[in-house]
């Protein structure tokens, strides 16, 4: 109460020494009018108050209403003026707007805030309830950092003259130093329960701005650089939103506003930024997400055309092609396999190219399904590329594939980049004679000497390691080639990594989903434990009586910040650690994102054929190697992956006829790593593991926009399914009218989905 009660002091005292001018207005506020001289002050009381309705707004001036939907010609133009055309904005403030992605007006204003502090919802200490969400704001009292078992705490006591609470953050020591006692400060977080009283875990706090107190608004809080304050961002939003957002050309037609009960986009944005209400924010965003997910379809469908446009060979082939294939599997195919074989079979069968995806868990099959998708391109007289991110993995399907296509008399080459140059041009010499049906091999197949002499199928393994350039290349090897002017190959993307339907329907909306969701009879389970860090040394012991059994185990660091510098330093020092004082007597290898490709390919080699006991890796394992001798996956640090990692972690162990282990050392308490850890030890099910990923961890961590290729989403919520069902059927209904987007009234929005897509490239 006393850090409020002294705030509006001073803040009223300085509106005095201004003259009696008031701060400036809120956005979709009313210049306040000349006021009459103020009343005198009563003298201060000899005791400052602690009744909670001294921290709650009630006598704060009332949040604007908001503004009505702007009627004027706006002009465009004025948006693609530099952020210096703003009042305070010189070149180093410039300079640190540019690192947030901001060079113009426009782009300024679709900075959009990354939280928000509602004070009309502030509560005094003494009134917290568990549970809720809230905002309050105190004064440090102390703050200090300590070593506990799980990790490095900082815990700070802060007061506001109602009460105390107690305030703790998780692995963020620096923090120590930046709470200096006598500090006032905003906290904003949900209300933890420790011994009975009230605490915060892990809030999110900044240093408390008078504007926000006096108005009881709700404040955007943006994301920031270093240099530029709080307080100066909201500045110089205020300004943009104020001076330009009347200028934004609105995309969407009138009568699909209507019909959907949208506001406009100028109000929309204004509203984003400085809100009036909780109502008001929440019509804003889902305007603005209706308006990301719209361009994301539109996209989708337009790429989905013209892929569809292009003519593709109808490999039409007897359904007694597989028949040979079939006979000689030592086992049978499960009812997921049987099913998607039969689509991508039909698929084939059409002179319209297949662009589809074939997802898979780990261990689901889809190396068998790739070799039937083979098969008709040979029987159809056509060839088979597939295209790996690693050599190892380029060179453990070739040999798997040889097993099972050779003895049917087709003939198979490996290509990579350590091929030697007379075996190449051998490669490429059969190729182009179409002497060699299936050519298997990682980004060489794309490189300029490699041409085939009919290329009908084109497979992308693990296809969220390639970019967006790199797949395309593939495709452009087919008959159609570079001139364009023949059949395009039909196309297989394939991926271990579990996609949930709707994330699946905004970034393959353009592609057909086929999904291995069954396990072939006998795979095993893959044992997981989710240990304590005081129980590393048993996790050693284990480790080293799997070894003296003959086997090999994984040893994952974790993922210290999103940097390959500092996970390799980490990664040396974990290594130099284990390999002088745990294991000094058996074999280790080191493998980060730090080394050449070469070095990679060297000690994944290493361990792929016996001559290690133990690789140390960061997270660059996840995908690319298969050793069936490992039986044991050690992740340090697993509270800091997410559910679908540490699922592809696991998928490395498991692969041969041995037992399988997959151990998780925690270094956090804090609520959320505590689900994540629970499920894995639940359930070997990627498919689960990823829909639980995506409802704790939001889809950021599945794909990012350069290996996806997807245009950057600053808002949409893409587990939406109502938003995003809308945005598709209102995408589809716009499609079937107005393919091209040609109407007048489709203009803006041809325009908008041009901007949005333009350095997206293709998805698929």
């Amino acid at each position: 109460a006393e850090v409020v009660l002294g705030l509006l002091e001073r803040l009223e005292a300085r509106e005095q020494r201004l003259g009696g001018r008031s701060a400036a207005p809120a956005v979709g506020e009313r210049a306040a009018r000349p006021r009459k001289p103020a009343p005198p002050r009563r003298a201060k009381r000899a005791q400052p108050s602690t009744r909670a309705e001294t921290l709650e707004p009630a006598a704060a001036t009332p949040a604007p209403e908001p503004e009505p939907d702007v009627v004027e010609e706006a002009n465009p133009a004025l948006l693609a003026r530099p952020v210096t055309a703003l009042k305070g904005v010189g070149p180093k403030i410039a300079e640190k707007l540019s690192r947030l992605g901001a060079g113009t007006i426009g782009e300024l204003l679709a900075i959009y805030p990354r939280r928000y502090d509602d004070y009309s919802l502030m509560k005094p200490i003494n009134r917290l309830v568990y549970g809720e969400q809230v905002t309050v704001v105190g004064t440090v009292w102390e703050a200090r950092a300590r070593r506990t078992r799980t990790g490095e705490i900082v815990q700070a006591q802060v007061s506001d003259g109602t009460g105390r609470v107690q305030v703790t953050w998780f692995n963020q020591p620096w923090l120590a130093n930046q709470l200096k006692a006598g500090m006032q400060i905003v906290l904003s977080g949900t209300v933890d329960q420790y011994l009975g009283r009230p605490v915060f875990n892990s809030p999110s706090w900044e240093p408390v701005a008078v504007e926000p107190l006096k108005t009881g608004r709700i404040v955007p809080i943006y994301p920031l650089t270093e240099g530029l304050r709080p307080y100066k961002m909201r500045q110089l939003m205020q300004q943009a939103v104020e001076g330009y957002c009347r200028h934004l050309v609105d995309p969407l037609p009138v009568a699909m506003r209507q019909r959907l009960d949208f506001g406009s986009l100028t109000r929309a944005v204004s509203q984003i930024h400085f809100p009036a209400s909780q109502e008001a924010l929440h019509q804003a965003r889902r305007r603005l997400v209706f308006d990301e997910l719209l361009l994301l379809q539109l996209g989708m469908l337009g790429q989905r055309r013209a892929w569809q446009s292009v003519p593709g060979t109808a490999l039409r082939v007897p359904e007694t092609a597989l028949a040979s294939l079939w006979e000689q599997l030592p086992f049978r195919l499960t009812a997921a396999q049987e099913r998607v074989v039969a689509e991508i079979q039909a698929d084939m069968a059409r002179d319209v190219p297949m662009n589809r995806l074939l997802q898979g868990d780990v261990g689901a099959g889809k190396t068998v399904v790739a070799a039937a998708a083979m098969v008709v391109a040979a029987a159809g007289g056509a060839q088979a590329a597939l295209m790996a991110p690693t050599e190892i993995l380029a060179e453990q399907h070739f040999h798997g594939l040889q097993e099972l296509l050779g003895p049917l008399g087709l003939e198979l080459q490996l290509l990579t980049g350590s091929t030697p140059r007379a075996k190449r041009e051998a490669v490429l010499a059969d190729l182009a004679a179409g002497r060699s049906q299936i050519l298997i091999g990682t980004h060489a197949l794309i490189q300029e000497p490699v041409a085939f002499h009919n290329l009908g199928l084109a497979i992308v393994d693990e296809q969220h390691r390639f970019g967006v350039d790199q797949r395309q290349a593939l495709r452009q090897k087919g008959a159609g080639g570079a001139n364009g002017n023949g059949p395009s190959p039909h196309v297989l993307v394939m991926t271990a990594t579990p996609i949930p339907r709707t994330l699946a329907l905004s970034i393959y909306g353009d592609l057909d989903l086929s999904t291995l969701d069954e396990l072939p009879p006998g795979r095993q389970e893959i044992k997981t434990r989710w240990l304590r860090p005081t129980e590393r040394e048993r996790a050693y012991a284990f480790v080293r009586g799997q070894i003296a059994a003959g086997r090999q185990a994984f040893i994952i660091c974790p993922l210290v910040e999103e940097s390959d510098k500092i996970e390799a330093v980490a990664a040396v020092e974990e290594h130099a650690r284990l390999q002088e004082q745990v294991f000094p007597d058996l074999r280790l290898g080191l493998l980060h994102g730090r080394l050449r490709a070469d070095e990679k390919e060297a000690v994944m080699r290493d361990f792929y054929e016996g001559r290690l006991d133990i690789l140390v890796s960061t997270s660059v394992i996840e995908v690319g190697i298969d050793v069936p001798n490992s039986t044991v996956m050690l992740i340090e640090g697993a509270n800091r992956f997410g559910l679908a990692q540490l699922h592809q972690f696991r998928g490395r162990v498991g692969r041969g006829e041995h037992a399988s282990y997959c151990l998780l050392i925690s270094d956090s308490s804090s609520p959320e790593a505590e689900m994540r850890l629970a499920a894995m030890e639940q359930t070997n099910d990627g498919f689960i593991l990823a829909e639980k990923d995506l409802e704790l961890r939001g889809p950021g961590q599945f794909f990012g926009r350069q290996q996806s290729g997807l245009p950057e989403v600053r808002l949409a919520a893409l587990l939406d399914v109502q938003a995003l069902t809308l945005a598709r059927r209102e995408a589809e209904s716009l499609f079937e009218s107005d393919p091209m987007l040609e109407r007048p009234e489709h203009a803006a929005l041809r325009e908008r989905v041009v901007d949005f897509w333009q350095d997206a490239g293709d998805v698929s």
